[in-house]
């Protein structure tokens, strides 16, 4: 498609950002809208939300599918980021099919998807199958936990300003990934930078203990944090239902080593290496320092 959406630039790429006040919808959003030649339509249940420079704000809502065909009216690449609810793969199936045959589709997973066990009946491989049957050009994002999570009142931010980073870990290590470089690997793959029909698992350079993340998190915030091991159960308080099922396959992946595998994917798709946490909580030293957690709901996930 070509339409002009700037002064002096031609689009030639339409792209959809499902989710995109999220952790990954914000740095993709802002990378792609950085491009002339495209243009970026935010996915959003309350599009009046979205104000980032160079992206046009769109209905879309998981829970709203009538509004799903005007949102993807001219697009030519769709990122998604999977809903995590029961019905995700259905819905992924019904958004993808009233997309254009050759719009490119980019799924936002998660790690070793394969090996989620039973009890959520296949619920995250078959939210990928989704998109693998879905007769578009694909890829598959397969990230692990985010380092967002540290500076985010409504995961661990306020646990940390008080002192402790309370996570089930049973001892295993975390290859924290910067949601940044999975929004660069992201921005590659609806471009068509040839990773048509590849699953990339992501992570960050290295794998971290709890302790030496919390140690991190202490000299980046200027005051001390402790790594404080809790059970599953106490990880799964203020869930219910289906997401309490998840977030306990979750943790129980965690405690297996799933989220200590490094991977040198991002590196080998955006040239250059992933974030180190280090790197991270350098770039947020004035949201750890003391003073700047609030009051917030949490929940475990990544």
């Amino acid at each position: 498609m070509t339409s002009s959406t700037r002064p002096g630039a031609t689009v030639t790429t339409r792209v959809l950002v499902t989710g995109v006040r999220g952790k990954t919808g914000v740095p993709l959003a802002e990378l792609l809208a950085a491009r002339p030649d495209v243009e970026v339509l935010g996915g959003s249940s309350t599009p009046s939300t979205v104000t980032a420079d160079g992206v046009l704000p769109t209905a879309f809502s998981w829970d709203e599918p009538d509004a799903w065909p005007s949102a993807l009216d001219g697009v030519d690449a769709v990122y998604v980021v999977r809903p995590d609810r029961v019905d995700a793969p259905g819905l992924i199936a019904d958004l993808l099919a009233m997309t254009a045959p050759a719009t490119r589709v980019v799924l936002l997973s998660e790690r070793a998807a394969e090996d989620v066990p039973e009890g959520t009946d296949g619920w995250a491989v078959r939210a990928e199958r989704a998109v693998r049957d879905s007769g578009r050009a694909w890829t598959i994002l397969r990230p692990g936990w985010f380092m967002q999570v540290l500076t985010d009142p409504r995961f661990f931010l306020d646990e940390i300003a008080a002192g402790e980073l309370r996570y089930s870990s049973g001892g295993a290590s975390l290859a924290w990934i910067d949601a940044r470089d999975i929004a660069a690997v992201a921005e590659r793959a609806l471009l068509g930078d040839n990773r048509d029909g590849e699953v990339l698992e992501l992570t960050g350079p290295e794998a971290l203990t709890l302790e030496t993340t919390a140690r991190l998190i202490a000299e980046a915030g200027g005051r001390p944090v402790t790594h404080v091991e809790i059970p599953i159960d106490e990880a799964l308080t203020g869930t219910e239902g289906f997401e309490r099922e998840l977030t306990r396959v979750t943790f129980e992946r965690v405690h297996a080593g799933t989220f200590a595998v490094v991977t040198e994917t991002v590196e080998r798709v955006t040239g250059r290496p992933a974030r180190t946490l280090q790197g991270f909580l350098d770039d947020h030293r004035q949201v750890l320092s003391p003073g700047t957690g609030r009051p917030a709901a949490r929940s475990p996930r990544s």
